[in-house]
């Protein structure tokens, strides 16, 4: 039998799309989703709030000058709607909200249209936005927009974020002040009183189930609750429309429930990744389409086997970038982009007397600037993959425009930047040839300390107080997620800062993940000052011996450096 095709209904303040599998209610015209029907649950959002706060795209902004990283939350709400396309195939809906100059220091300067798409035989729908800032118009910093989803607390219990990050969470009720208690930032709890037992004494944080864009391709939640298991689960196909690259840190669903599609945040950065708009400074950026995904079982099974799915589904999106169905001229379908392709060298006479292939290397199209820049470009596009075995990239769809090429090697210090710009063009492939990063050297390494890869993963991570615990990151991989570990340095180096000496301390045990300030009894906070003993047996005193840090994070923080003492 061939499934019923999308239906649309149009109402005075709803707008519902309906494909047989599942029906989306929007708002009319804010453009904001307050139901998700789905195999006989009547709403999978969180029906206890205000139908302005279960799905919808939010952003906060504010006045250009401003200092800081707190602006004005706006939860985008449209002004005008209207079908852009509709048949029995495919439904697609513009929310749109126009900027004027009557609503200057009230809103923020930009035109924004939410786009809503449903397809036949889709168990989803598909959500992406165009923002645009004319060249006439006035100053103005974002900080943050995402696509957030509040599902119901009563049916969605347990997370999944990774294979090996997944786990039953506490309700929000157990975050309230009578059943927790406050620690170092209203984020992170300690469950004292939680309805369920089983959390009593764990600390929640949203922080904790931050992830790399590189790896936050798929997560959400699974509801066990009768009459079947079912899954929610918010699928980012691309990295292109994401800011500061691979390795910037995002947040991705925590209690709430809550499932985020974040686009750009300044989180783990600052003010570095403020988007800044000058006067005369015209953009536009397609943000998405994300993929709201949601799948269940009806012949019982393990519940856990939707992330399994999810997983397969998340596949299948990231094959078929880019989507041949947005039907706005400002997303390029695959045929408009271009190809980037070569090979990627590292010349380190002091390692080996040829060329070696850059294994595993990050290389990556970002706009043009300098030598690492993509890590603080907010603005435009990037694309990101890695080489094989012999160095070899293929970097593919590309938007058209210019570009550097920028890479980074694991094991090797520093950036490469090739310096010539690069356009690509709609249908070509550009073949890059041999490029052969040298990374700085002034000559044979003396000692080195852990791994230059931009992780501290490889340094002695503590475990936490028993007092702060989560018991997903007991023994984990990711453990240096566990709250409050920065206090545990002071405990552990009591009447002085840390001293390695090379060659007899060992860096998996010896050398803390982080430099972090050590906490005094009156609870205020002074620098820490590490040394490194090392000895040299033969000394050259007319040479130049440099010391050389790559530094896998920084926030909020100063490096200073002392002197030799020889």
């Amino acid at each position: 039998m061939s499934s019923p095709g999308v239906q649309l209904d149009v109402q005075d303040k709803y707008v519902v799309m309906d494909n047989g599998i599942l029906q989306v209610t929007i708002s009319n015209p804010g453009g904001i989703v307050t139901g998700l029907q789905y195999n006989g649950i009547d709403n999978l959002l969180a029906v206890e709030n205000d139908e302005t706060d279960r799905g919808y795209w939010d952003l906060v902004w504010n006045l250009a000058g401003s200092k800081g990283t707190k602006g004005k939350f706006d939860r985008i709400e449209a002004t005008s709607f209207k079908v852009i396309v509709e048949n029995e195939e495919q439904v697609e809906l513009s929310f749109t909200r126009m900027w004027d100059s009557s609503q200057e220091g009230r809103v923020v300067p930009l035109n924004i249209d939410k786009r809503f798409v449903m397809l036949r035989n889709s168990s989803g729908f598909y959500t992406y936005a165009i923002y645009e800032h004319l060249e006439e118009w006035p100053a103005f910093i974002l900080d943050r927009f995402r696509v957030a989803f509040k599902l119901r607390k009563d049916k969605f219990h347990y997370m999944a974020m990774a294979d090996n990050r997944q786990r039953c969470m506490p309700l929000p009720d157990d975050r309230l002040p009578y059943r927790s208690q406050t620690l170092a930032y209203p984020e992170a709890v300690l469950l004292v009183d939680p309805l369920e037992p089983e959390f009593r004494g764990e600390v929640d944080d949203k922080y904790q189930y931050s992830c790399e864009n590189k790896d936050n391709r798929v997560h959400g939640w699974i509801c066990t609750e009768p009459p079947v298991p079912v899954g929610f689960w918010q699928i980012t196909p691309s990295d292109e429309f994401r800011s500061a690259g691979p390795l910037k840190q995002n947040l991705t669903s925590h209690v709430g429930p809550t499932a985020l599609a974040v686009m750009h945040s300044v989180h783990y950065s600052g003010e570095d990744l403020l988007l800044k708009f000058g006067t005369n400074e015209p953009w536009k950026k397609v943000f998405g389409p994300i993929f709201i995904y949601l799948n269940s079982l009806s012949n019982g099974g393990d519940p856990l086997s939707l992330w399994e799915d999810a997983k397969e589904q998340m596949a299948i999106e990231v094959e078929g970038w880019p989507y041949t169905f947005p039907v706005s001229e400002d997303f390029p379908q695959s045929d408009q982009r271009g190809n980037v392709s070569g090979t990627l060298l590292v010349k380190d006479r002091y390692v080996h007397d040829d060329n070696i292939p850059a294994n595993g290397a990050y290389v990556g199209l970002a706009p043009p600037g300098d030598v690492g820049s993509w890590q603080r470009e907010v603005k435009g596009y990037q694309f990101w993959t890695k080489t094989d075995e012999d160095g070899y990239f293929c970097i593919n769809n590309i938007r058209t425009g210019d570009y550097n090429l920028y890479a980074w090697v694991p094991g090797f210090i520093g950036d490469y930047r090739y310096d010539v710009i690069i356009t690509p063009t709609a249908g070509y492939d550009i073949y890059m040839g041999d490029l052969v990063y040298e990374p700085p050297r002034d000559g044979p390494t003396l000692w080195e300390i852990g791994i230059p890869d931009r992780t501290a993963a490889e340094f002695y991570v503590p475990d936490p107080s028993p007092v702060y615990i989560n018991k997903l990151y007991v023994n984990h991989q990711d453990r240096f997620r566990q709250y409050g570990l920065w206090e545990r340095y002071a405990e552990l180096y009591p009447d002085g800062d840390l001293v390695y000496t090379v060659g007899v301390s060992d860096y998996t045990k010896d050398w803390f993940f982080a430099q972090v300030t050590r906490k005094k009894d009156d609870n205020t906070y002074q620098g820490t000052t590490w040394q490194i003993k090392f000895k040299l047996d033969c000394v050259d005193e007319s040479g130049t011996y440099k010391l050389r840090l790559a530094l896998a994070s920084a926030h909020a923080s100063e490096l200073q450096w002392s002197n030799w003492q020889g």
